[in-house]
């Protein structure tokens, strides 16, 4: 992986495509180097991951060490801005110009890293549902990604980054599929099973002849400094946290498909589960297929039986297993966009965003993974399950903190391994998952460095 410190780098000075508001002096001021602000270093962070687009690293720390001159300044003039870059990795342009896609997301970051900041202060949160859910919302039409009045279409693909060729060429036949039948799809916005949908709904949406396709990505700061955007995404957007970024997937989302992946994946599941399981969502009809190749059947066996022991056959029920079957995958999920479409009409829910989701604070609450919380996560089947499937989910998201995140993997170097315990059941079954995990090389891209568990099972 440090292959990238002998990277080339380039200068350069850009102007908005398309119309970007112009900044306040303040705003300014927020992203220049000079000001040393917690804006400015999220703000170069997420930029270099950017112009890392195709990158094979998904380590945020590495990432920095390797451009540790890397800049980037807004100059505030009569005509608007311009964004200067200094010290840019090179595979960012071609003859001397930037990659219109990368140009594009430089910018998006930029407009809602300033959004973030200005509409939802840190020192202000918000401490009920409702007002978290009228967040979301405003944060996803300030960033234009709603689309009112369109008929149900946007399918969400949620898998792993780190996966082989076989499952990613699976995914793409998925996407293809799904394009065929005029759907849009909606990702983490990063490589592997969130690459490929896009990638075969692309060619089928040229096939259609579709216009206006879309490729939108969601993602949040954390991951995206170590998770590059694939250059497909036509839309990003940066949520302000985890929960908010899971929360625009379900509320934007028509129906979800879930690839193989590693504990990202696992947290969304066990996320989307959750809200599912809520007795006020109990006949609203959410679409959710979970699919692969015939090599990733062992895979749906483990993380099923690990939803059946922890959370039960309730839970199980909401989901359908399809392995093997692209066309089939598309079919189901067409006539689950049918239903969701009938749905709606009948109780007057809105197609750009459901409103009529119950979602518990639990699940919007951010959450933290330092040790002591990890250490204290309550994982019994003595609390209510949507309640055990939250703090799951908080267990995988700490996961993905330790194994890719800059400040969860400096937390591990200095205070070592996060401590989980619980039920001697559910230890058992999350052992045996992640250690499938680890087996199958599904917590890192592959090629790296020997995997070494960011967590430690306490019996």
């Amino acid at each position: 992986m440090n292959n990238m410190a002998q990277r080339p780098v380039k200068d350069a000075s850009l102007s908005p495509i398309g119309s970007l508001e112009t900044l306040s002096q303040s705003e300014v001021l927020l992203l220049t180097a000079s000001s040393n602000t917690d804006t400015y270093r999220l703000f170069r962070q997420c930029a270099l991951a950017i112009l890392n687009t195709g990158s094979d690293v998904d380590n945020a720390k590495t990432i920095l060490e390797a451009y540790p001159d890397f800049a980037i300044e807004l100059e505030q003039q009569d005509r608007g801005i311009r964004m200067h870059l200094t010290k840019a990795p090179a595979d960012a342009f071609v003859d001397e110009e930037i990659i219109t896609s990368t140009r594009e997301m430089l910018f998006s970051a930029l407009r809602d890293i300033l959004y973030s900041q200005s509409a939802f202060p840190h020192d202000v949160v918000a401490d009920n549902s409702l007002a978290i859910t009228n967040q979301v919302f405003r944060f996803l039409r300030h960033a234009r990604a709603l689309r009112p009045g369109v008929e149900p279409n946007l399918v969400v693909c949620w898998g792993g980054h780190s996966i082989g060729d076989v499952e990613f060429k699976y995914t793409k036949n998925v996407g293809h599929e799904l394009g065929l039948r005029h759907m849009n799809i909606c990702t983490g916005c990063g490589p592997g099973a969130m690459r490929g949908p896009m990638k075969g709904a692309t060619i089928a949406h040229a096939k259609q002849r579709t216009h206006n396709a879309r490729y939108l990505g969601l993602t949040e700061p954390g991951i995206i400094a170590a998770e590059a955007p694939n250059p497909i995404v036509n839309e990003l957007v940066i949520m302000p946290n985890i929960e908010q970024r899971l929360e625009a997937f379900v509320r934007l989302g028509h129906g979800i498909i879930i690839f193989p992946g590693g504990p990202g994946t696992s947290e969304e599941l066990l996320y989307l589960l959750g809200i599912l399981l809520h007795p006020n969502n109990k006949d609203i009809p959410f679409p959710l297929v979970l699919t692969g190749p015939e090599t990733s059947h062992h895979y749906f066996e483990k993380l099923n039986d690990f939803v059946g022991l922890t959370l039960g056959a309730e839970a199980q029920s909401r989901y359908q297993i399809i392995i093997n079957d692209p066309q089939k995958v598309a079919q189901v999920m067409a006539q689950g966009l049918k239903d969701v479409t009938a749905y709606r009409i009948q109780h007057n829910d809105a197609f750009h965003y459901n409103w009529m989701l119950t979602i518990d604070l639990i699940f919007q609450t951010p959450f933290d993974p330092t040790h002591d919380n990890m250490r204290t996560l309550t994982l019994s089947h003595d609390i209510p399950v949507h309640e055990l499937a939250a703090n799951l989910r908080r267990v995988f998201s700490g996961i993905v903190a330790g194994n890719v995140k800059e400040e969860g993997i400096l937390a591990i170097e200095k205070l070592g391994p996060f401590d989980i315990q619980g039920d001697p059941s559910i230890m058992s079954a999350l052992d045996d998952l992640l250690a499938d995990f680890v087996a199958h090389d599904r917590m890192k891209l592959p090629g790296g460095a020997t995997y070494e568990p960011c967590y430690r099972l306490v019996r």
